[in-house]
């Protein structure tokens, strides 16, 4: 999913042949480095060196260095001996675009329902690159193998939300997924060959849910649905999941599917107020 932008038509048209080559948007490649700094240090709890961090940012030391005394100053960082760590006000970054989706409404009305409906775990999440991440969910019962909550990513190839939301993709979009995601088994059903994915894909595409059992984790299995926007375009996946010894894949379907269908009615209504979920496009 990539983000709306509006490029004049005629720019090029109207510049030079050697600025015509010059990048269309203006960006800052100080903060897109420092946000590198901060998605190295969210991968250990323990602390980075700043070698480490460098290695995981994949910058230069003294980029690195530059970009963690910043972050330091501004609260984001800290540091105990040679080791540096996030700090708190970093929850400040995410929760402002939850309050804005007003995540909390969501799950009380909608998701916490399916939940105590079905004695099991329901969710919502959306793709950022090759993964999902989940913006909502309630839990009533807690998975042995596997437990989620907000902000959780997991790759989208062996979900059910996965694969709803790799399928609202367009054909370009999904061959660009597939040059990027890493495919590997998670368990012994793992589907990790191109080729059947695509397949399980374009079911999902025609059918309108996707099921996936033991492929994430032993012991999960879940069924899923597309959230729209007004243009019909999947922009969030909403899913009701499982013990796979408590229920199989077919089960789910036939119990849980006509109940996550009219409730993905209800909460596409609510999600064209959600700040750029709307304006998603497919990539």
């Amino acid at each position: 999913m990539l983000p709306v932008t509006l490029v004049s038509r005629n720019l090029n048209a109207a510049m030079p042949a050697k600025l015509s080559r010059e990048p269309r948007r203006e960006v800052m490649g100080g903060l897109a480095k420092g946000l590198q700094v901060l998605l190295a240090l969210g991968q250990q709890s323990r602390g980075l060196t700043l070698s480490e961090v460098a290695g995981l940012a994949r910058l230069p030391a003294a980029t690195t260095r530059r970009c963690l005394h910043t972050l330091e100053e501004q609260g984001y960082v800290t540091r105990a001996g040679r080791a540096f760590l996030l700090r708190p006000k970093v929850l400040e970054l995410g929760a402002a675009y939850l309050q804005a989706m007003d995540v909390e409404a969501l799950a009380q009305t909608h998701l916490e329902r399916l939940a105590h409906e079905t004695g099991d775990s329901a969710a919502l999440s959306v793709l950022d690159g090759v993964d999902i991440v989940y913006i909502a969910r309630a839990s009533v019962r807690t998975l042995l193998r596997l437990e989620a909550h907000v902000g959780s990513r997991f790759p989208a190839y062996p979900t059910s939300m996965g694969r709803v939301l790799l399928a609202g993709l367009s054909p370009a979009g999904l061959r660009k997924y597939f040059a990027q995601a890493s495919l590997r088994a998670l368990t012994e059903h793992t589907l990790t060959q191109r080729a059947q994915l695509a397949r399980r894909i374009e079911e999902c595409r025609r059918s309108g849910y996707a099921v996936v059992a033991d492929e994430l984790a032993y012991g999960v299995v879940a069924v899923a649905v597309p959230v729209l926007d007004e243009a019909g375009r999947v922009v969030a996946a909403l899913n009701s999941s499982s013990h796979s010894k408590k229920v199989s894949a077919a089960e789910l379907v036939r119990e849980r599917l006509g109940t996550l269908q009219q409730l993905s009615r209800q909460i596409s209504g609510e999600l064209r107020r959600v700040p750029g979920l709307s304006l998603s496009a497919q990539s």
